[in-house]
């Protein structure tokens, strides 16, 4: 990693500050060459001046920040330019000129994990704050980034060392007959580390929501207001409204945004039998969405003729205004509003349930890793009745499974594939 790698850090396109970034040994020489101070540079010190682009100059600024105390754990440097992309351009290939190479995707971030700067989780929680589209998705990314997950992860790591401390020293001294004592706290300690990963496990589902959104599928008869509710809930017209029952024939779409929670909102063609060629199309549509939806909004106009999924349902009783009346969880009228205040709170609550400042896992690698450490914790406690060598690597196992959370046992391919998702100059 001695080679110098430069990016432009910010989006491309105008704007008033472009950033061109470089890390690795004889990044501030490259810089001496390009900036107009004179001296030495005091890290951490934004410098104003000229920068040379050869073709061109620009006054901008320029800061070091002198290894190991930066982001990357290298000597890294920043240009703080114009924003433009003829100028952030020009200082990117003045750079590359002196000696420096184009960064990868990611290359930047993937050099403060080599460097110990920061876990793999924590890489990937960064990734979350940068493409969230939710309040939600940047809290839990942030957690994530914190290192709430690693944290964890060390602390069962933890005490499956402890785990094998004890059996090997009961397998170095056999004289001391201490194999009974030893296993009673081998078990304590599994115990935990279950109960542990059990509670990462439970909270996999809402991590999923957090990241990809909460799917809800607004579903009905012909003409029992599901287009007029989704226009309401979004607050502007989405879907075509019409008296004609059958308008809507395939599946519209928006999103919600609920104390931070994004919800993915469809409407789905109206359910019923008897229906032309087309319209059914629109109804085998609406029958998928129902059937990949987290919660279901059903608005009561008459028996569905399709078998709702095992998920919560949400019973609306549409048109209020009119006098439309039933038993139902939330009554709503789109045109009023009545109801609306009350149905995203049960959406809330049925889609999401509640947000807390846990260790969620976000990612399918981050659920894998803790049920196959859980499978291996499992099989350790129905082996204590064998030899302490067989249960020791059951527990060695579940090490090295948790170790993929932090990036310790991850193997070159899963970090290669995890940083290649980043943008370059990140």
């Amino acid at each position: 990693m001695s080679e110098v790698i430069s990016a432009i850090a910010t989006a491309a396109g105008r704007g008033g500050v472009a950033i061109v970034r470089m890390s690795g040994a004889g990044a501030l020489d490259i810089a001496k060459k390009m900036f107009s101070r004179k001296g030495e540079f005091t890290p951490n010190m934004m410098y104003p001046g000229r920068i040379d682009c050869g073709a061109f100059s620009d006054y901008g600024m320029c800061v070091y920040f002198r290894a190991p105390r930066s982001f990357t754990g290298e000597d890294t440097v920043e240009f703080h330019c114009h924003g433009g992309t003829a100028i952030a351009r020009g200082v990117l290939s003045r750079t590359l000129a002196l000696g420096a190479r184009l960064a990868r995707r990611g290359e930047f971030t993937k050099r403060a994990f080599l460097n110990g700067k920061l876990s793999l989780s924590a890489a990937e929680g960064m990734a979350e704050m940068i493409n969230a589209e939710s309040d939600a998705q940047v809290r839990a990314g942030f957690l994530l980034y914190g290192e709430k997950l690693t944290r964890e992860g060390k602390r069962l790591q933890s005490l499956l060392t402890e785990c094998l401390a004890g059996i090997d020293a009961d397998i170095d001294y056999p004289e001391e007959d201490l194999t009974a004592d030893t296993r009673e706290e081998v078990r304590a300690k599994l115990e935990e580390v279950k109960a542990g990963l059990a509670a990462l496990l439970a909270q996999y589902r809402a991590g999923k929501k957090i990241a990809s959104g909460v799917n809800v599928a607004i579903c009905g008869r012909p003409n029992a207001g599901k287009s007029s509710l989704l226009n309401a809930l979004l607050g502007y017209d989405r879907a075509i409204v019409s008296p004609v029952a059958g308008t809507t024939r395939d599946v519209v779409e928006g999103t919600l945004e609920i104390d931070g929670v994004l919800f993915r909102l469809t409407d789905t063609a109206g359910l019923r039998e008897g229906a032309d060629e087309i319209e059914r199309e629109g109804i085998s549509r609406a029958e998928r969405a129902i059937a990949a939806a987290d919660v279901i909004v059903c608005l009561k106009d008459g028996e569905l003729p399709v078998a709702l999924p095992d998920v919560p349902v949400i019973r609306v009783v549409s048109k209020s205004d009119l006098g439309a009346r039933g038993e139902c969880d939330v009554l709503v009228s789109s045109v009023t509003g009545e109801g609306l205040d009350k149905l995203r709170r049960l959406l809330y609550e049925k889609g999401f349930g509640q947000e807390n400042d846990g260790a969620y896992l976000m990612e399918e690698r981050h659920f894998e890793a803790c049920r196959n450490a859980a499978e291996s914790v499992e099989r350790a406690l129905q082996s204590l009745p064998l030899p302490a060598e067989i249960y020791a690597l059951e527990i060695k196992q579940a090490w090295d499974d948790l170790g993929e959370l932090s990036g310790e046992t991850a193997t070159e391919a899963i970090i290669d594939e995890i940083f290649s998702k980043f943008c370059v100059g990140k």
